[in-house]
């Protein structure tokens, strides 16, 4: 089912939506285990953004249904195909879900672009009174001293000016956005991949604010930092990357 949204959020993430599907890192098993112990029924989540449905597929091991909805169609098609997910094609603002229907509704890397308002009220309507809203995102990646240093470099000075306003929120680790739920405790989770430095690069090149410079300047801004990337990544053919993991929680406030 493919519905027609009405659009409050961005998408940035139409473009190149099958490089976003191959190199952005997934969460640890660890965090949904976590947010799982804290729902009360299992019958329905939302995965709200899901973009390539990686969340989605980790909330199946859970829930009865899982209803995973976005904004962009191009997302939805190299979304993840499971028996137990529902994709459909609507805004984070204004879903079509019944009232009081999810035990859990999960946001990963995407409140930042939503109408805060909108969205938590729509919260407060689809999902359950014992139900659980689980904000979820990651930060810069943290390699080794000397290609953090270049990667911070890059992401302030070099393509800073491209990033949307909204980022802010991801740089102050989802601490300042409006947040009108009863909140829960939240763990600290860290998520570690291996990757080689091509895998790398790609998941620097599905960055907003990396598309927005090659389509306003030419040019890929990463070829400015790649070469000293690469003296830094050495011989070894993967690294371990660390992504730490943002997470709020609330509950609703009667």
């Amino acid at each position: 089912m493919i519905l027609e949204p009405r659009q409050f959020m961005k998408d940035n993430f139409s473009v190149q939506s099958d490089k976003y599907a191959l190199y952005r890192p997934t969460y640890p098993v660890e965090l949904f285990d976590f947010v799982n112990g804290l729902v009360k029924n299992k019958h329905a989540a939302w995965d709200c953004g899901t973009g390539n449905g990686q969340v989605a597929i980790q909330l199946t091991k859970y829930f009865e249904g899982v209803f995973a909805t976005d904004i962009s169609e191009s997302q939805l098609s190299n979304a993840i195909p499971n028996a137990k997910i529902e994709y459909t094609r609507e805004s984070a603002e204004d879903s079509s879900f019944p009232d009081d229907f999810f035990d859990l509704v999960v946001v990963a890397q995407a409140v930042h672009w939503f109408n805060f308002d909108l969205f938590y009220d729509e919260v407060n309507r689809v999902m359950k009174d014992d139900g659980v809203l689980a904000v979820i995102g990651y930060n810069r990646p943290r390699v080794s001293p000397e290609i953090d240093k270049i990667i911070d470099h890059f992401y302030t000075d070099i393509i800073g000016k491209y990033w949307d306003r909204e980022r802010k929120y991801v740089d102050e680790e989802y601490k300042t956005i409006p947040f009108p739920f009863a909140e829960k405790q939240a763990q600290q989770f860290n998520h570690s991949v291996d990757w080689t430095i091509d895998h790398f690069i790609g998941y620097i090149e599905t960055w907003s604010a990396v598309k927005k410079y090659s389509t306003e300047m030419g040019s890929n801004p990463i070829d400015q930092i790649a070469p000293e990337l690469k003296i830094h990544w050495g011989d070894e053919a993967t690294k371990k990357i660390q992504f730490p993991i943002l997470l709020r929680l609330g509950e609703k406030i009667f």
